[in-house]
């Protein structure tokens, strides 16, 4: 009788992991910071999950050198497979004999990174702040671990992992490290780190950083990891909310189950708000606005503690799944600690950002669809606010259509059951379905939902009802800007006097939706006035400098320029440069061609596709 092997339910992976499923995996590198490179082997147990004996592996792989390929210890025969963009060129590894199911089988593959490698971003001592050593670090989300090394580069794989890295500056990965091997120091001036990874993650969470780094409390199970000449002003930031976070989440849905959770502060280059790599989460520095105003980012990050890094989305197309969920959890966190206010006055903010993001795209796009399609596509490109803000707004509409109390027990049931495990959409529902059967007043009420319409209209969803009690105030003094030159409203400082840095952000997103833009004198005086020409907090300055581009203020055009030299963080870099070429597009191709190396790979890409239409050969 013939097995039928079911199509893996990941477009974005070459791998054949409908056969195979890598266990454990051991990953020995070398960090050599002058060739900017990572040299060594990974070891990859790999479960055989066929009946039918399996004799290949295909791995996937992207600009990697690979130098032998051992199975079980044997010399093995293997090859690469055509490319076939944008997923890279697969590994096939045959087998001498057969696998049957369940057994397990270690292939060891030497591997050094290629210039071409788009997880690894190596700085130079003068990118980074204190401008005396260099730094390396990875980003692997969506598919680029297998830019590293060869590996099953899906989020439906997890496996545990074992770190030993070798660097002549101290390390970080998304492990604990291991504390009965203390980093020795070797001849060669290097010292080895180990770290070890048990609970199972998917590949895009593999990550490493190398670099002058020093640590710091910021609560009785986190510190902050970041440049000694940045320390402290970093755990000022973070000690405050750090473990009043957890305690929130942790209420929420169940208790914390990675053993430690630390921030690592990156140099300016990182192209997102952060990462969620287990243990430590990558954060840009950003977020270190010197008024704890920012720190929602942390509260994201842990969130997704729980949200794809326990409870994965089994591949790109369903990324709401780990985005909607860590959104929605962050925003019961900042009500647990600031009140339900404040809930909705960030999820009003998303809905700007969701808007903009819709607008962006074009209302009909396809990538606006809450579950996109990814087939033959690079989840790079279709990535935006969409997946995180109408992911948030579809929970939310859950929670309010079955009651908030209903909904919460809902939580940790949907966390327990997938945890350490990957799920789509449709198991989503399923499972929400199945735990209110019981109840056929809510029962009713979610199978008439139109799922379809959720799931696979693009555009925007329906607007909810939110609570504007802390924006009614911004609105206000944005009607009055609206009425200018028209009326006899004079700006003065007091229109901001207590104002929160986040509700500056508001008024100045109503500010940028107005019909008719500021003129070049109103946007002068709205940054002289406010003094938001000269704020630390890159959220209220990025903003400000965007009504300004749009007003044509050429005063702003200077501090742009400046502030994109100075941050690689996607949500600033690409509207500012989208809208500084509209008003100078030979001064927007010139200062990206002055600080293209300076931003990651990722980043890079993106705003080559943003200014020239599509990514430069």
């Amino acid at each position: 009788m013939e097995t039928v092997i079911h199509p893996p339910r990941d477009p974005n992976t070459l791998s054949n992991y409908n056969n195979w499923v890598s266990t454990h995996i051991t990953a020995n590198f070398d960090i050599l910071f002058e060739q900017k490179r990572l040299v060594g082997n990974v070891v990859h147990k790999l479960k055989s999950i066929t009946n039918a004996e399996s004799t290949d592996i295909v791995l996937d792989t992207n600009h990697v050198d690979i130098g032998d390929v051992k199975v079980n210890g044997q010399p093995s025969h293997w090859e690469i497979l055509p490319p076939l963009e944008p997923y890279g060129a697969a590994l096939k590894i045959k087998l001498n004999q057969g696998v049957k199911l369940n057994e397990t089988v270690e292939v060891d593959i030497s591997v050094k990174t290629t210039e071409q490698c788009t997880a690894l971003q190596w700085l130079t001592p003068t990118q980074t702040s204190n401008k005396k050593y260099p730094y390396m670090f990875s980003q692997c989300q969506a598919i680029h671990a297998r830019s590293i090394f060869p590996c099953q580069d899906t989020p439906d794989v997890k496996s545990t992992i074992d770190f030993n890295i070798t660097s002549p500056l101290p390390v970080i990965a998304s492990g604990l490290p291991v504390r009965s091997a203390t980093a020795k120091q070797q001849a060669d001036g290097k010292t080895l780190y180990k770290f070890h990874q048990k609970l199972p993650i998917p590949s895009y969470l593999f990550a490493l950083a190398s670099g002058d780094i020093s640590e710091a409390a910021i609560g009785p199970r986190s510190v902050v990891a970041t440049s000694p000449d940045k320390l402290q002003e970093c755990q000022w930031e973070l000690e405050a909310d750090t473990e009043n976070f957890m305690h929130a989440i942790e209420k929420i849905v169940y208790p914390y189950a990675w053993g430690e959770y630390n921030v690592l502060i990156l140099p300016p280059s990182f192209p997102y708000g952060g990462m969620e790599n287990p243990i430590f989460t990558f954060a840009t520095p950003s977020i270190i606005s010197k008024d704890r105003e920012n720190v929602d980012v942390i509260a994201h990050e842990l969130a997704h503690s729980w949200s794809g890094n326990l409870v994965t989305n089994a591949s790109w197309e369903h990324f709401w799944l780990n985005e909607g969920w860590t959104t929605y959890l962050e925003r019961r966190i900042l009500a647990a600690v600031h009140g339900e206010a404040y809930r909705h006055f960030s999820a009003i903010i998303g809905w700007k950002s969701l808007a903009d993001s819709v607008e962006h795209f074009g209302h009909d796009h396809p990538f606006t669809k809450l579950v996109t399609d990814l087939k033959g596509k690079d989840p790079d490109d279709a990535f935006s606010s969409i997946p995180y803000e109408k992911g948030f707004n579809f929970l939310y509409h859950l929670e309010t259509l079955v009651g908030k109390d209903k909904f919460d027990r809902f939580i940790p049931h949907y966390f327990t059951k997938f945890k350490g495990k990957s799920l789509d959409s449709y198991e989503f529902k399923a499972t929400i379905l199945d735990f209110f059967h019981s109840d056929p007043n809510v029962a009713k009420l979610l199978n008439d939902l139109d799922w379809d319409t959720w799931f696979y209209a693009p555009g925007l969803p329906p607007k909810p009802r939110f609570d504007t009690s802390l924006v009614d105030v911004v609105y206000e003094l944005s009607r009055k800007w609206q009425s200018l030159p028209d009326s006899s409203f004079e700006p003065q400082p007091s229109d901001i006097q207590g104002l929160a840095a986040n509700q500056i952000v508001v008024f100045l997103e109503q500010i940028l939706l107005l019909e008719r833009p500021l003129t070049p004198k109103l946007s002068k005086v709205l940054g002289e006035v406010y003094g938001l020409a000269k704020s630390e907090n890159i959220e209220v300055a990025n903003l400000y400098f965007q009504v300004g581009l749009r007003a044509g203020d050429e005063n702003v055009y200077a501090p742009t320029v400046d502030l994109l030299g100075r941050i690689g963080r996607m949500k600033f870099v690409r509207p500012l440069y989208r809208n500084l070429q509209k008003v100078n597009r030979s001064l927007a191709i010139e200062t990206f061609e002055k600080n293209k190396d300076f931003y990651h790979p990722i980043c890079r890409a993106m705003v080559e596709k943003d200014l020239f239409g599509k990514k430069e050969e």
